[in-house]
């Protein structure tokens, strides 16, 4: 393993990229903690301590910490992730975007262009709601946030927000084209891995003063590696239908006859369908936030919050519904199958056209099932460790439930699973990506990578 970060070192224009990732890396870090002006520093962390182990918390790990802080960088790269999925829904259903997404690479500059605009159209939506909230809101001693509230300060926050937003998404896109890997999600990726040393800290420091036995952090690391083993083997997943090339006579040669396969992977939606759960499920509360005398919108967040068995319910459903969704809009079995009939394959045992459509398209449903359970087991990890599951306030047989199930199932294990739910999904979904380009490049020179098995073949040993 050595050699292979030597290798890796030793190559100039890999180098020159891997150095040029981890100082804009660092850039977006430095930003993370640049206060936003007008807000008092000491009051919003005793607000946020007392927020950490709710969804705010949770939104919090994507940031980097910077929501925290409320920094230039608190809104993180979601706004352009939510952007990006909004031009690809509407890819399908403009006639005027799909016709873009077929011109090639003048029309991919053209959608990239509009989500660029619609970034910012969000950033100034969100960062207007970030400020009106810094406003109402108190710390736990009765202290405002914000001591000068008013336009001014609204402004303010507006600009500095988008515009941190703006500078991260530049920041993205120039890791993508000069540096390695995915400069969006090597952001997120590294909002969510810097917290993990002060995790580590912290419970060490429970450790130490008794709140969690030595036996119970050893099951907690070995349940963590089987939760990332898991991940990675079910991201890996596909399932393979074999496809044969009819053979075709061009003068005195003959062409075709090979066998390949079509790789459909379990989880084909990736981690979109859990972002889009997450957000559709947290309008509720977000609303009620704002209109706090409205009894029955408080009623329903109550509800819907964390560890209630509506959340849970609504939750797997709406992670169901949204890998089913996304794979119609990016997968059609109808063009695969007459793609295929124009180049002369066909699925043994199939007849092509329609039939073969309707069997791909069969086994398509079948393991994004199993892919959207998979998601769903992974996404609400947390939230059980934090919270539990409040059967209590099951109608009719919650009490009956509550007094004969263990504590921990109903109020939780205390223990905050840093690498959880989509932040887990996200860490080694990148972390795999960025590994398998820089295998890529190793290979590409004739270098040893990381994986021995994972050679090409005819390569030089």
């Amino acid at each position: 393993m050595i050699q292979i970060f030597r290798n890796i070192f030793a190559i100039p224009d890999l180098r020159k990229r891997l150095f040029f990732t981890f100082g804009l890396l660092a850039v977006y870090r430095v930003g993370c903690h640049i206060p936003t002006p007008g807000i008092d520093t000491q009051a919003l962390l005793e607000f946020m301590g007392e927020a950490e182990n709710t969804f705010l918390g949770f939104i919090n790990t994507f940031t980097g910490g910077s929501l925290k802080r409320v920094a230039v960088f608190a809104l993180g790269i979601m706004p352009y992730i939510t952007s990006s999925i909004v031009l690809q829904l509407l890819t399908v259903v403009w006639p005027y975007l799909e016709k873009l997404s077929k011109e090639g690479e003048l029309g991919r500059k053209k959608i990239t262009q509009y989500t660029r605009y619609g970034t910012v159209l969000i950033s100034i939506i969100q960062s207007t709601g970030i400020a009106i909230w810094l406003e109402r809101a108190q710390s736990p001693g009765g202290a405002v946030l914000v001591p000068t509230a008013g336009w001014a300060f609204r402004l303010m926050t507006i600009l500095t927000l988008t515009t941190g937003c703006a500078f991260i998404m530049w920041l993205g896109e120039q890791i993508s084209e000069r540096g390695v890997g995915n400069g969006i999600s090597l952001i997120i990726f590294a909002g969510i891995v810097v917290g993990l040393p002060q995790a580590v800290i912290d419970t060490l420091g429970r450790t130490r003063i008794g709140e969690l036995s030595i036996v119970k952090i050893v099951l907690l690391s070995a349940f963590m590696v089987l939760v990332v083993a898991f991940i990675v083997f079910m991201e890996r997943a596909q399932r393979r239908i074999p496809v044969q090339y009819a053979k075709r006579m061009v003068g005195r040669r003959v062409y075709g006859g090979q066998s390949t396969y079509i790789p459909l992977r379990v989880n084909t939606g990736g981690v979109i369908p859990v972002i889009f759960a997450s957000s559709v499920i947290t309008v509720p509360a977000t609303i009620a936030g704002m209109f706090e005398e409205q009894e029955w919108l408080q009623t329903v967040a109550h509800q819907l919050a964390w560890g209630q068995p509506m959340y849970y319910l609504l939750y797997v459903i709406g992670i169901v519904f949204f890998s089913y969704f996304y794979v119609s809009i990016i997968f059609n079995p109808a063009d695969l199958a007459e793609n295929m009939r124009k180049y002369g394959s066909f699925i043994p045992g199939i007849r092509s056209g329609k039939r073969t459509a309707e069997y791909i398209d069969r086994i398509l449903t079948r393991i994004t099932f199993v892919g959207a359970l998979y998601l769903a087991a992974v996404s609400v990890l947390p939230e059980f460790l934090l919270t539990g599951f409040k059967v209590q306030n099951l109608p009719w047989i919650g009490a009956a439930l509550d007094a004969y199930t263990p504590r921990w199932v109903t109020e939780g294990m205390g223990i905050s699973f840093f690498f959880g739910g989509t932040s887990l999904l996200i860490v080694v979904g990148v972390a795999m990506d960025t590994l398998q380009q820089i295998e890529s490049q190793l290979v590409m020179r004739n270098y040893e990578g990381f994986l021995k098995r994972g050679r090409i073949r005819g390569r030089r040993g």
